[in-house]
């Protein structure tokens, strides 16, 4: 049929084919049209199957008979809802086809990213207004593939630059700076990002890519760096790794990325820069992992903490929290190092009470030496509290020289006698001092020691007769009775007890101060009288015995008394005032 009338027979020859079509094969069918070069019977038969098939070849012949046949639009639908042709061989084939319309090879090449192919081809054939037809109408998302492409085939900047602020539709940013970058040309695209800067864009990717232009052009990088809260501070701190290290360690520091900040600084030796993050960071997380013992790099680390970050902090945070790290890692000597370096050196934390204090209990518990050089220039530390340290940690000197400088003369004299126990040395401290209360501590330790006489010297100086009944205790057992008169003498002018009033008797007595009692008795006195009198009698102090019954008027004890002084009739006289004169003869009798 088709031999004989083509023209007339081909409706029916298709209508034929399409009935048939299962059983003769496609195959077979599309052999039959090629044969007689019929590209409208093939376009027609295919069209009736070809939503149908799943037959690569069946979905390129018709878009092959689509092309032939003018029909353009039914080539572009296929090309963008078939997902049963062969893509290299339908993109060849439009390729060589050299179409008016460029649209069905755009929509092949988008599909199945043959991007950067189909910019070489409309490039190289003149054909770049279906460029600009591509980015702005058909895929926006594809503008960075695009631009890559021009870049690769040299296409003028102007033109890329052009065509670049022409696309009103989105992409990724991100994917148009690697596209530019790894082709260095960056700088290219910079009217690009400014323009969308003016329109307020707040995206990363606009200022990374700012930021990658400004550090390449050496356009005051840092200035930008430190003063722009837009871009992405570890993208564009790795962009920087290999250019410059310093402005990689702002970019890092100004986004706290701490683990690629610290390897930057130990690769480029920039200890430096990270003691100052480090000290501003105050995370003792951070510290703990850069102080590791087993790093190799923590010496460095620590040496330009101690001289420039810590010297150069005004903040008292910044401080503790570098400190309370060091502790943390029992970094003993290179703590004191630090301290001393900010407040033996002048420093906003020179008076700083806790860092003084820090400091020596530092030196206390771990190097002894420095304890008292630092007790001769600081002034500004707890002292009661690193004093007592000190003597538990067997520092008495130093412990005695802080009392002293502080004026805490008795703690200074209790360090000397209970410590120190030097007896001597704290009598030439009470004698230089010359207070009572350091007078009455050297006295207390005399005492102790038996000192009697010493003792109540230092007491007197003192005027304290609070410790009155250790002391009348201590001379009577050791028979100091001179000694103890003086004391009590002193004691009875300020306090009034009857213990020491009684042995105050009592020792005129021992001392045979007679006149001395007498004057006594005939003085207001709160003395137990009559318990002396008890005790000079068992002493045979009969003396003065008889003058304190006598002063009491208990005539019984005093004929007693008298008796065994021989005075009879005066004995007699007192029993009979006792009215036991019926006794008397008997005592006389006993007495001869």
């Amino acid at each position: 049929m088709l031999r004989t009338n083509m023209r007339q027979n081909l409706q029916v020859v298709v209508q034929i084919a399409t009935k048939y079509s299962d059983l003769l094969g496609p195959v077979k069918l599309i052999e039959l049209f090629e044969q007689f070069k019929s590209s409208d019977g093939l376009y027609y038969y295919l069209g009736s199957i070809v939503n149908l098939s799943e037959d690569p070849e069946v979905n390129f012949k018709y878009i092959q008979a689509a092309t032939r046949t003018g029909q353009i639009r039914e080539v572009e639908r296929i090309c963008r809802e078939s997902n049963h042709y062969n893509p290299e061989k339908v993109k060849n084939f439009l390729k060589e086809a050299k179409l008016s319309d460029q649209l069905p090879l755009i929509i092949v090449c988008d599909r199945f990213d043959f991007v950067h192919d189909l910019v070489l081809y409309l490039y190289q054939n003149g054909l770049t207004n279906f460029i600009e037809i591509y980015v702005q109408r058909v895929n926006s998302a594809r503008t960075p593939q695009v631009i890559g492409g021009l870049l690769d085939v040299d296409c003028d900047e102007s033109t890329i630059k052009n065509l670049l602020m022409s696309v009103t539709g989105t992409f990724p940013i991100d994917e148009l700076v690697d596209e530019v970058e790894k082709r260095n040309r960056l700088k290219l695209i910079l009217p690009w990002l400014n323009n969308k800067v003016e329109q307020g864009s707040t995206d990363h990717s606009v200022y990374n890519a700012i930021a990658k232009i400004s550090i390449d052009s050496n356009n005051n990088p840092e200035k930008f760096l430190k003063d722009n809260n837009l871009y992405d501070p570890a993208t564009v701190g790795k962009y920087c790794e290999k250019r410059d290290p310093y402005l990689a360690y702002i970019a890092y520091a100004k986004g706290f990325c701490d683990d690629e900040l610290i390897n930057i600084t130990n690769e480029n030796q920039m200890y430096k820069h990270q003691a100052r993050y480090l000290v501003k960071r105050r995370e003792v997380d951070l510290w703990t992992q850069v102080l590791d013992p087993e790093s190799i790099h923590r010496r460095q680390l620590i040496d330009q903490v101690i001289a420039t970050a810590i010297p150069e902090c005004t903040d008292p945070d910044d401080v503790s929290v570098t400190v309370k790290a060091f502790m943390h890692m029992e970094l003993h000597g290179p703590l004191l190092e630090l301290l001393e370096k900010i407040i033996i050196e002048q420093s906003p934390f020179s008076d700083n009470r806790s860092l003084q204090s820090l400091m020596f209990l530092t030196a206390i518990r771990n190097d002894k030496g420095k304890v008292m050089g630092y007790i001769n220039k600081l002034s500004g530390y707890d002292v009661e509290a690193i004093a007592k340290v000190a003597v538990e940690s067997g520092l008495y000197e130093e412990a005695f020289t802080i009392y002293q400088k502080h004026d805490m003369h008795a703690q200074a004299m209790n360090v000397l006698v209970e410590h120190m126990v030097s007896i001597d040395r704290g009598f030439a401290y009470a004698t230089k001092i010359n207070q009572p209360a350091v007078w009455s501590r050297l006295g207390k330790a005399q005492l102790d020691g038996v000192r009697v006489k010493d003792a109540i010297d230092s007491y007197i100086k003192a005027e304290d007769p609070s410790n009155f009944a250790e002391v009348i205790e201590t001379a009577n057992r050791a028979g100091k009775h001179d000694d103890l008169v003086r004391y009590l003498q002193m004691a009875r002018k300020t306090a009034r007890e009857p213990k020491i009033d009684t042995e105050l008797a009592y020792a005129y007595a021992k001392t045979d101060r007679l006149h001395d009692m007498e004057e006594f008795l005939s003085m207001t006195n709160v003395a137990d009288i009559l318990q002396v009198g008890e005790k000079c009698f068992d002493d045979q102090l009969y003396q003065a015995s008889k003058l304190l019954f006598s002063s009491i008027s208990n005539w019984a004890r005093l004929a007693t008394t008298l008796i065994y002084l021989g005075e009879n009739q005066s004995a007699v006289d007192a029993a009979r005032k006792a009215g036991n004169t019926q006794y008397v003869p008997c005592l006389m009798k006993n007495q001869s």
